[in-house]
């Protein structure tokens, strides 16, 4: 009869089902990432209060869509931490709590900063309080909430720039994945914290972006395909 201690000891046993597991959660966080942009793609200008108002309006339903898709995107994130703490936990699992810490911080400051992205809509949906206000304050106010959730988002870039590197330390120090995954994770994680300097960020466009889409997706791949080494990680995990 199995207990639920005999089944755990079985679950911990068999990684491989747990990193295919993380890979498909990787791929589905990157898929609703990718669509969520790609459904808000040039509805804000820059700089042009009047241009942003009249594409939200024009394009309401798109981009409440792209905000939703963006909020799953999240979730999936939250979820691909959750498992990356159990892949890593034999590696150092003081360093892998540490990692789903900056993790879950980044999430969370991504949820609040969709506000900034609803309240737009709040601000241009012509409510009869909103009458006191000029129609180029309101466009106004409304470009500068986008402009806040992208200050917003900044910071949460760099909380996953500090995760990325906890997750290429604990890779570079695992026995049962590629060092050079831990490498590009760690590279990665350094050009997401230029983002704690925008005007840093903007200069090495796009390259620091590059660098981090590819090791992403270079372990989302790996994971996908070639799992783990199931028996380094049976010895790491019976080491720990």
């Amino acid at each position: 009869m199995n207990t639920p201690v005999m089944m755990e000891r079985n679950a911990e046993a068999s990684p491989r089902p747990r990193a295919r597991i993380t890979g498909v959660v990787y791929l589905f966080y990157f898929l609703t990432a990718v669509l969520g942009v790609f459904f808000m793609g040039g509805i804000v200008v820059d700089g042009d209060a009047a241009a942003t108002a009249t594409n939200l309006l024009a394009h309401e339903s798109l981009f409440r869509l792209g905000l939703a898709t963006g909020l799953v995107a999240t979730a999936g994130y939250i979820a691909l931490t959750a498992l990356f703490y159990g892949l890593f936990k034999p590696v150092n699992r003081s360093l892998s709590l540490l990692a789903a810490f900056f993790s879950l911080v980044g999430c969370a400051i991504l949820a609040f900063a969709s506000l900034f992205q609803i309240a737009p809509l709040v601000v241009l949906g012509g409510s009869p309080y909103l009458s006191v206000f000029k129609v180029e304050q309101l466009r106004a106010l409304a470009l500068m909430f986008l402009e806040l959730n992208t200050q917003a988002n900044n910071i949460c870039v760099a909380f996953f720039g500090v995760y990325c590197l906890l997750i290429g330390y604990l890779i570079f120090k695992s026995f049962f994945l590629p060092r050079i995954l831990g490498v590009l994770m760690a590279l990665a994680g350094l050009g997401w914290l230029t983002f704690l300097s925008p005007p840093l960020a903007n200069h090495l466009s796009p390259y620091n972006l590059v660098l981090g889409f590819l090791a992403e997706l270079s372990l989302m791949l790996w994971l996908l395909v070639m799992g783990v080494n199931v028996q380094r990680w049976q010895e790491q995990a019976g080491a720990a």
